[in-house]
């Protein structure tokens, strides 16, 4: 059986292991204590416009202020004198103070800020909806053969608000129309009241923070194949439980608390074999091995 096992007793980390019986097939590792940022959505306030990188600063709240290039800067937030314009100057299309709304796209990397852009992505269960951008939508890549000429017929049942595209998520294979305007219509609620926020603040602060490690998890990881979803932890389940109620109820039945003496990941076998990852020398079955 292909289990999804949550071990969230320490502070310092959450794992997500995925098991084909004791066989580890996929590791997800987070410090909780950390601030993940990438998805988040801000207000920010354009501090810098460079010509010479084609891209504007952004003081979104953090430490360093981010990097927006020209390529990610939707026309809505050009001044309306350059509105008409094809690629207009990025000094003549931005201006210095302005508020915008910004995702980051990448996590700050040594002194480098965050990567943002305009172009907004929620990720739902079954679609991931770009509420201001058209023409961008279509199947994931991951989607092949059958199933994605079956996906795209799915997708183009459902009714698209004008301006917004959906990009389909292999959670989202052999779902229908119905299954999918239901998850759409939860996006575009979070998208109404992202807006309203906006309005009511000053820049810059946080208007939406990504689903944290175990919703993503679940979000992500949870399909059909999948017989069992432990976790060793009463709140984190407690967490999980409400968040698998409200998206997925069908699969309440699959999610349970973990309440073994024994440590689940040592249950399942899984410790020796995250050690056996993490060496630098790999054993081959022909009796050599890698450095």
């Amino acid at each position: 059986m292909k289990r999804m096992l949550i071990n969230a007793t320490q502070e310092e980390e959450l794992r997500m292991a995925m098991v084909d019986g004791q066989l580890l097939y996929d590791l997800n590792i987070e410090a909780p204590a950390s601030e993940r940022k990438k998805g988040n959505i801000y207000k920010g306030k354009i501090t810098r416009v460079e010509p010479s990188l084609e891209a504007a600063f952004v003081d979104y709240g953090a430490e360093r202020h981010g990097f927006l290039p020209m390529k990610e800067i939707s026309t809505e937030y050009f001044v309306r004198d350059n509105k008409g314009t094809n690629k207009p100057n990025i000094k003549d299309a931005l201006k210095e103070g302005q508020d915008i709304v910004v995702q980051v796209e990448k996590e700050e990397r040594g002194n480098k800020g965050a990567a943002l852009t305009t172009f907004v992505s929620l990720a739902g269960r079954f679609i991931v909806l770009k509420p201001n951008k058209d023409h961008s939508g279509g199947v994931s890549r991951r989607i092949t053969g059958d199933d994605r000429d079956h996906a795209r017929q799915a997708l183009n049942e459902v009714d698209v608000p004008k301006n917004m595209s959906l990009i389909l998520r292999t959670a989202g294979i052999d779902r229908n129309a119905e299954e999918l305007t239901w998850d759409l219509q939860n996006l575009l609620t979070i998208w109404k009241a992202i807006l309203n926020v906006v309005l009511e603040r000053s820049s810059p602060f946080l208007i939406y923070r990504e689903s944290d490690s175990v919703v993503r998890a679940l979000r992500d990881y949870l399909t059909g194949n999948i017989g069992e979803i432990l976790i060793d932890d009463k709140a984190t389940y407690i967490r999980a439980y409400e968040h698998v109620k409200q998206t997925m109820p069908q699969n309440l039945k699959k999610l349970k608390h973990y309440v073994d003496p024994v440590p689940l990941f040592t249950r399942f076998q899984i410790e020796s074999q995250i050690e056996s990852a993490f060496v630098h020398n790999v054993t081959l079955p022909s009796g050599g091995s890698i450095v």
